[in-house]
């Protein structure tokens, strides 16, 4: 047997992060809990003692109080994990986290499947914060890379499952943004009016730049000179929009 070392040995003096630890058999509970209140653990395979002094940060998505009413996670071991809770609310209930978020796994996705960069548009952030994530942000990551990896002409085309709509969180205080569907027809003077306020958006986050790495023109992904002349045809003031 090779002597490698676990997880809580490389982490001694540390900081050990254990990720979904609702999902932890009971059989391996009460060996983390004894690791947590006395420091000691066995190697597999071993019969020795060793010793570790970790510090633990846990996370989970299900509801531990639940697990433990099942029989499925060791009450002794919530109550041990449970120091210092943070609860993380769902993404449906912090909506206006989406766009920072969208395009933070952009550029995360870009970098990984080596795919050029594509800009999310207003469009973009509108359909994504008019669903309702039930899989919360490893969901958002998910649909935002395969929709860089089936990148065509340079725009991001989310596929989102059908029948989750936005649904309203009364109890949080916070209102769903409005839903934007692909299928939605468009008269005309609503066609003009959704791009203007869209250019609008795009002038405001660039500060009024059009030109340049982090212009509108960037951003939206259109030359300066087509979004000038759109910015002129819609009749958009670039002092208004700062």
């Amino acid at each position: 047997m090779k002597d490698r070392a676990g997880r809580f040995e490389l982490a001694d003096g540390g900081t050990l992060f254990l990720d979904e630890v609702g999902e932890i058999p009971l059989d391996l509970q009460s060996k983390l809990l004894r690791v947590l209140q006395e420091g000691q653990y066995e190697r597999v395979g071993e019969e020795k003692t060793r010793h570790a002094n970790v510090r633990i940060i846990a996370a989970t998505n299900r509801d531990l109080k639940a697990e433990i009413d099942a029989g499925r996670f060791r009450e002794d071991l919530y109550y041990r994990l449970n120091v210092f809770p943070v609860e993380i609310a769902p993404l449906r209930q912090r909506r206006e986290d989406i766009p920072m978020l969208a395009a933070h796994f952009v550029e995360l996705a870009s970098k990984k499947f080596h795919r050029p960069r594509p800009p999310l548009t207003q469009a973009n952030v509108m359909q994504l914060q008019g669903y309702d994530w039930p899989g919360n942000i490893r969901e958002l990551q998910n649909v935002i890379e395969r929709a860089v990896i089936t990148l065509r002409g340079g725009r991001l085309q989310f596929d989102l499952p059908a029948g989750r709509p936005a649904r309203k969180e009364a109890a949080a205080g916070v209102a769903p943004a409005p839903a934007y569907r692909d299928a939605d027809v468009l008269s005309e003077p609503e066609m003009r009016q959704r791009q203007r306020e869209n250019i609008i958006a795009v002038l405001r986050q660039s500060g009024g730049r059009i030109y340049g790495p982090h212009g509108a023109a960037a951003i939206l992904g259109l030359k300066p000179t087509t979004l000038s002349s759109r910015i002129k045809k819609l009749g958009i003031s670039r002092r208004r929009s700062e």
